[in-house]
């Protein structure tokens, strides 16, 4: 029978392995720690920005290249002559028994300095269905003094003697602006 003796690396060689595996791990490991084993970009940070500078070369003395040769007139209020925002109106109605449609209508003039005259136009307007046909027209001018409120009832009289049931809104159409 033939015996086989197990010769090994056990002592030298395997241990000189293992040595050098450790010894490059711990190389990667430095060198990664370090920041050098992977090309990293280097940021310098500016430790603070210069201020700007101002360099000033008015001269107190020097006159103005230019100057008004007029002097400024007193402004004006501007308004707009669409004075639907000066209108509100309440109480759309109608009157069965006197077959009249009413409204009543309050225009105040925001201008304190100003009269104004406001040509006026109410509709009463077919509701259901809203298809844009007017069932009667007011028309008036009125004039509102500065900071004043007129209010009066617009009032439409329907020319038949028997009228169904039906339904209207109250509009106001127009109230043109003029300045007095």
């Amino acid at each position: 029978m033939k015996q086989r003796m197990r010769t090994g690396i056990r002592g030298g060689t395997r241990t000189g392995i293992r040595a050098a595996v450790a010894a490059g791990l711990a190389l990667v490991t430095v060198a990664t720690v370090s920041g050098c084993a992977f090309g990293r970009p280097r940021v310098k940070v500016p430790v603070s920005f210069p201020s700007p500078t101002y360099s000033s070369s008015y001269d107190a003395s020097a006159s103005p290249a230019y100057e008004p040769t007029y002097s400024p007139s007193p402004t004006q209020e501007t308004y707009d002559p669409d004075g639907r925002s000066d209108v509100r109106g309440s109480g759309c109605d109608f009157s069965d028994s006197l077959r009249q449609f009413t409204y009543t209508v309050s225009i105040t003039n925001p201008s304190m300095s100003d009269s104004f005259s406001y040509d006026m136009a109410v509709n009463w307007m077919k509701a259901k269905p809203a298809d844009g046909k007017a069932y009667g027209l007011h028309e008036r001018s009125i004039t509102v003094g500065p900071g004043d409120t007129e209010t009066y009832t617009a009032k439409y009289t329907v020319n038949q003697s028997s009228i169904g049931q039906f339904w209207f809104t109250c509009e106001i159409t127009r109230a043109h602006k003029t300045r007095l």
